[in-house]
């Protein structure tokens, strides 16, 4: 059973409560009864006071001759019983000895409790009353304390529960107000009358809601730029495939083969790149330590026959050795995909160079080409899936830039396009802080 706030604030505030209770409960009762003993004490001792005075005026010579029983008290409740000497009988329980003060002894099966009291004339005058007596008054006293407490304890566990379910009703109607959301185009929550402890986390999950719905809009926006730029390759290869089924003669097909293969391979070209972006938006790849002067070695001898092929000069200037944390296929992916779209446009007999260098804690991997470069108003536009500068001639399907920002993003690097120092061509940055 998964835990439940609301459950679990009431048991542990009940308990609190419960526990808090009963420890005040008892605190209260031995309070009350030590209370009560002490005051039945007193009351011993003002009564030995007022009968010692009594008994000191029987002995004065103007006074009138009475007994200890006419000044004894009779209470029956209390069972108080009062004793002058040397004036009335000594009882056995009594010692002659006994010190002056409180005392409590045995009459038999019954225990009294005594104050005994000196005069300076010598009189001494005792105060008893049985224990038991005094024991019944003093906890039926204590408990009229205890009492109240017991039956405040279950009211306030019940109002603590009716209170966290009353506090903990927002989140209920969060919980409804999400649920009724449609999945394709989530709707910020209303932060209206929302304790201050929930908002913020409210406002992270409208944060969160805000980018799922940008991320949806590119979802659609590429699905949709992706069926148009599926259909036209598609089209151009069943028109190519058609023209091939009506030809004359097998000479006649046979030139028209090379524009269906080149058909082919731009579908081809789209289709694997299109792959790469669902991957790299996906996060795919495991991070670990990257070799960078590796890679790009690796890169240079792999593009290096196309580059021959363009009688294009591609070289690796590797300042300081570089390596970095993240994924080799994510890295490796941004990489090719700028020393592609370098030879690509880059005209015959130019140059492209992947630098490797570092600024500070900053690993820096450069591709710079001497080719027609970029005017400054497009180079944020070349980073839309499917957007192509107007003019640029090539088959690209301009979705290489698109991958590269994609991944770099996965990577924690940036990308971003400069000019040379001597103005001509472009160059391609990436950059990602290394660890120390």
């Amino acid at each position: 059973m998964k835990r439940s706030l609301q459950r679990h604030l009431s048991l542990t505030l009940g308990s609190a409560i419960v526990i808090t209770g009963l420890a005040a409960a008892v605190a209260s009762f031995a309070l009350g009864y030590a209370e009560a003993r002490e005051f039945q004490d007193d009351m011993l001792r003002q009564i030995a006071a007022l009968n010692a005075a009594g008994a000191a005026a029987r002995w004065l010579p103007e006074a009138a001759p009475q007994s200890s029983r006419d000044i004894r008290l009779k209470d029956p409740e209390s069972r108080i019983m009062i004793i002058h000497l040397p004036g009335d009988t000594r009882p056995d329980w009594l010692a002659a000895d006994l010190r002056r003060g409180f005392h409590t002894l045995h009459a038999g099966a019954e225990r009294l409790r005594v104050f005994v009291l000196d005069t300076p004339a010598g009189l001494r005058t005792v105060v008893s009353q049985p224990t038991d007596v005094r024991d019944e008054i003093a906890i039926d006293s204590a408990l009229h304390t205890l009492i109240p407490l017991l039956l405040l304890v279950p009211l306030l566990t019940v109002l603590i529960v009716r209170i966290v379910r009353r506090e903990l009703a927002p989140i209920t109607r969060l919980t409804r107000s999400l649920d009724e959301q449609a999945a394709a185009r989530p709707q910020a929550i209303a932060d209206d009358d929302l304790p201050e402890e929930i908002a913020p986390f409210v406002h992270a999950i409208n944060r969160l809601l805000e980018r799922v719905n940008h991320l949806l809009g590119q979802q659609r926006r590429f699905i949709a730029d992706a069926a148009h730029e599926l259909r036209s390759p598609l089209t151009a290869l069943s028109i190519q495939a058609q023209n091939i089924s009506r030809a004359e003669s097998l000479a006649a097909a046979r030139d028209r083969i090379p524009p269906l293969q080149e058909g082919i391979e731009r579908a081809r070209q789209l289709t694997e790149q299109l792959l790469n972006l669902a991957r790299t938006q996906a996060g795919t790849g495991v991070g670990t330590t990257v070799n960078v002067s590796l890679l790009g070695r690796e890169l240079i001898a792999e593009l290096l026959p196309f580059a021959d092929a363009r009688k294009i000069d591609l070289g690796l200037d590797e300042l300081v050795p570089l390596t970095i944390d993240g994924s080799p296929e994510v890295l490796r992916l941004i990489v090719k995909n700028a020393l592609e779209n370098s030879l690509k446009y880059t005209p015959e007999g130019g140059e492209v160079t992947l630098r490797l260098d570092a600024d500070g804690h900053r690993a820096v991997i450069e591709v710079a080409d001497n080719g027609p470069g970029i005017l400054d108003a497009e180079r944020e536009r070349v980073f839309d899936s499917f957007y192509r500068v107007p003019g640029s001639g090539g088959d690209g399907s301009g979705l290489g830039l698109t991958i590269a920002r994609e991944a770099a993003a996965r990577l924690g690097g940036t990308v971003s396009l400069h000019t040379p120092p001597d103005g001509a061509g472009l160059v391609f940055r990436y950059q990602q802080v290394r660890r120390k």
